[in-house]
């Protein structure tokens, strides 16, 4: 096979390989490519740039026994001996307990989406970046003009999938993803601002518009104030909503609902589905067929856990709302979990977006129509404090603004906080209208999201921060 030449083979080649080698009553194997180029910029300079490429396989292998169904798993990088690893899987498999995710594997697959099986994975490369590296001198140029100085991070990765399964299933997915993420400073670092963007083709990224962005926002803190902790009428822009509500999409689980440890439990042991999370009419879903924010349209995952299950591997995804009309719409179930609760099952697809139907406002206009409050442009250090609230505490970061009468007069400390994304859409008081968001504490796991502005009474910030 390939053991030991360092040389890697086709990977659809590796999915055959694998399926000719199982002696197992049934085997999924996931070949997941990775080409990545990335640059990092410091002081005005890009510090580093490059490329790299990785590759992993998994193998899940089957056992029937009296019991029921055993599985076994081995994972990969790189080049890979086959035979090994499928022995290994299947020895995993020998000695594991009946699975209480048990299900048949699935048959049938969105096979028309990813190109042709055997079609190699599409490689990214340092041209990726070009348009970046391009704006970016400019943006140096500018900085360096007027005393500040910039440092971000730049990346494109493509992850190509193949997924094969003895039941015949054969499925390839393309899924290119960007980022750009920047840190204005000024006055030795005593102003400073944050900004990004996520885009699946950095070409469409205008470095210019975000240090545009970034200068406005330097600006609004050339005046400071001095706040106390308490609870604040604020504005959060999209990529702040993102950092929030990524939390509540990795919270609807029903299987944790079920068992009383959510904050979508119920007596009982029943959910919250059905039930009102906030008078306005919001919907919150995965789609991946979501216009620019298009994802793997399948399941693909190399081991089980709550809601998720290694025999679902290659289930279609569809667009699934998790919140309609501002109710609690659904929660994520494997298929044999489904079947135990009665319903159907559902899988988050590789993106988030929250919408309030005919919201047209832009953030600029719901700061106007703030007397007092302020203006949070980012935040970060988000940790979970209680599940059954869904209760979490983090830290605002880069530019926290002072609005009066609708206008930002100053910047003002910094403060630790305490929300839960749940009471957060009930005390949403005005939305605008959802555009592509980049989440700066969750944009490593999910860099798809689409959020609006959001107007919010009463925000808790708990105390003051020290940091700056």
């Amino acid at each position: 096979m390939s053991a030991g030449t360092g040389r890697l083979i086709a990977a659809d080649r590796v999915v055959d390989q694998v399926l000719e080698a199982s002696r197992s009553d049934g085997c999924v194997v996931i070949v997941e490519e990775v080409s990545q180029a990335e640059l990092r910029f410091a002081n005005n300079t890009v510090t580093t740039n490059g490329t790299r490429r990785d590759r992993d396989v998994t193998v899940i292998a089957l056992r029937q026994t009296d019991g029921g169904t055993a599985v076994g798993t081995a994972s990969s990088s790189g080049a890979t001996d086959v035979i090994d690893l499928v022995r290994r899987a299947e020895a995993n498999a020998a000695t594991a307990q009946p699975a209480e995710d048990a299900a048949p594997l699935v048959t049938a697959g969105r096979s028309d989406l990813g190109g042709d099986f055997t079609d190699p994975p599409v490689m990214t490369s340092l041209a990726g970046l070009g348009n970046v590296l391009t704006g970016l001198g400019g943006a140096f140029a500018r900085a360096n003009a007027v005393g500040t100085r910039l440092a971000g991070y730049a990346e494109h990765h493509v992850s190509t999938v193949y997924l094969g399964s003895s039941t015949g299933l054969r499925l390839r997915y393309v899924e290119p993803t960007g980022k750009l993420e920047a840190v204005a400073r000024a006055d030795g670092g005593a102003r400073s601002a944050w900004a990004a963007t996520g885009a699946e083709d950095l070409a469409t990224v205008h470095v210019e518009e975000l240090t545009e962005r970034l200068d406005r926002r330097l600006s609004w803190g050339e005046r400071k104030a001095d706040l106390q902790a308490g609870r604040y009428e604020v504005v959060l822009p999209p990529d702040a909503v993102a950092d929030l509500i990524f939390p509540l999409g990795e919270a609807t689980s029903g299987r944790e609902a079920e068992e009383g440890r959510s904050v979508f439990s119920a007596p009982g042991g029943a959910t919250r589905v059905g039930e009102s999370l906030s008078s306005h009419r919001f919907s919150l879903r995965s789609d991946p067929f979501a216009e620019g924010l298009e994802c793997t349209p399948f399941l693909v995952t190399g081991a089980s856990g709550q809601d998720v299950s290694v025999f679902d591997n290659g289930l279609p995804l569809e667009r699934t709302e998790w919140i309609s009309d501002g109710r609690l719409a659904r929660l994520q179930y494997h298929r044999a979990g489904a079947a135990r609760s009665g319903v159907e099952p559902a899988a988050l697809a590789n993106n988030l977006i929250l919408e309030l139907p005919g919201a047209t406002s832009t953030l600029e206009d719901l700061v106007g129509r703030i007397e007092r409050g302020l203006l949070l442009t980012c935040l970060w250090y988000i940790r979970d404090v209680d599940p059954a609230t869904l209760l979490l505490t983090g830290l605002t970061r880069d530019g926290v603004y002072l609005v009066e009468q609708g206008e930002i007069v100053a910047s003002v400390n910094n403060f630790r906080f305490n929300e839960s994304p749940v009471d957060l859409l009930s005390k949403t008081i005005e939305a605008g209208r959802a555009e592509r968001a980049l989440s700066r504490e969750w944009n490593e796991w999910l860099n798809r999201t689409a959020m609006p502005p959001l107007r919010v009474a009463e925000f808790n910030m708990s105390s003051v921060s020290p940091a700056t």
